[in-house]
């Protein structure tokens, strides 16, 4: 593809601007993985729940996991104090202003409805809270936000089931369905009919797969349950035939780095294999997972893994268009947010 600039012409010291300020969106956040600790204490307060932590400070402290499940242990604490509405609208506006400050045009966040339910917390509650913070982020700040429903692949099958059929009153609120949690042990194939279900029921399907997981799972997500995106996928790069899948067949990758070196991935962020898995041809993009957690929100994952690898313009700009192609917004707006990237990366050759 033809760069609409010369990345050359984009001094190297003009490289965080460009990728602080470039339009983006974002494919791979779980709202609930975006509660500040500062929130989550108001909300305890507010809602008369006891934390196991006596501070903010405390409770940030925390926040050292050595790979997946200690981090899924912290984070369904913190998800205690969501019980009414307005605490899920407040987290999602908290995360999309963050979002519009951070120049994405588009999101597509995961939610946990399982989280909650099992704690009592009813289905339309959940999702009416977020769904209106969705309707006046594109209001109020021009974000175009959108809702994906994820199951939790250490609960059974039968528990998706029952998952799906609760939330099926709101389908006009949620664009697709998910699968996210403790990946090892849990492979696709656990949830294959429930997926299928989906499927006829015309909802887009995406599957966490080959962050912790071998290639295997990736290739499970694909021809079992019939996913139109990964997330994560880093562990492809290990199966050179996958790679290729992958490349032919356009599959967009929910890369998240800072999670990566969080979770124990990859031992340091200048060894993530973003680089490589663009060398290949692959839609990868870059997301923030869990931004309260893990570090940083989308534009610190930029900064941080650019800083760290040495890639460049060229990269940014197609990292940039990637976002919005893998997103499942319509043709049109496409390419009108594809249109503002390359006029960005014009105006700073």
């Amino acid at each position: 593809m033809n760069l609409p600039f010369d990345p050359a012409a984009i001094p190297a010291d003009r490289l965080p601007e460009l990728l602080r300020t470039m339009p983006k969106a974002e494919l791979h956040m779980h709202i609930e993985g975006s509660l500040e600790p500062e929130l989550i204490f108001a909300l305890a307060q507010r809602n008369g729940v006891a934390l196991p932590y006596a501070s903010v400070e405390e409770l940030r402290k925390a926040y050292a996991f050595t790979n997946l499940q200690s981090f899924l242990d912290i984070y369904y604490a913190g998800a205690s104090v969501l019980l009414k509405a307005q605490d899920f609208y407040d987290m999602a506006w908290a995360y999309l202003e963050r979002a519009a400050a951070d120049h994405v045009l588009r999101t597509e966040m995961f939610f946990d409805p399982q989280t909650h339910t099992e704690r009592g917390v009813a289905m339309e509650t959940v999702i009416d809270g977020l769904h209106r913070a969705c309707v006046d982020a594109k209001a109020t700040l021009g974000v175009d936000a959108q809702l994906i429903l994820c199951f939790l692949r250490h609960l059974s099958e039968e528990s998706a089931f029952a998952t799906l059929e609760q939330a099926l009153p709101f389908r006009d609120k949620f664009i697709g369905v998910g699968l996210d949690s403790s990946e090892v042990g849990h492979p696709p194939e656990k949830f294959a009919r429930v997926f299928a279900r989906c499927r006829e029921l015309g909802l887009h399907l995406v599957a966490h797969a080959g962050e912790e997981g071998p290639p295997a799972y990736v290739w499970s997500a694909l021809d079992v349950l019939k996913v139109e995106r990964i997330d994560h996928g880093v562990q492809s790069a290990k199966d050179p035939a996958l790679m290729k899948r992958l490349a032919a067949d356009r599959i967009p990758l929910t890369v998240c780095p800072l999670s990566n070196l969080k979770l124990c991935v990859f031992p340091e962020l200048s060894a993530h294999n973003l680089g490589a898995l663009l060398d290949a041809g692959l839609v990868a993009t870059v997301n923030s997972d869990d931004p309260a957690y893990f570090g940083g929100y989308l534009n610190t994952n930029f900064t941080e893994t650019f800083g760290a690898t040495g890639l460049g313009a060229r990269q940014a700009w197609q990292l940039a268009r990637n976002s919005f192609e893998g997103s499942f917004a319509d043709a049109q707006a496409k390419r009108g947010w594809l249109d503002k990237v390359d006029a960005h990366f014009a105006s700073f050759a």
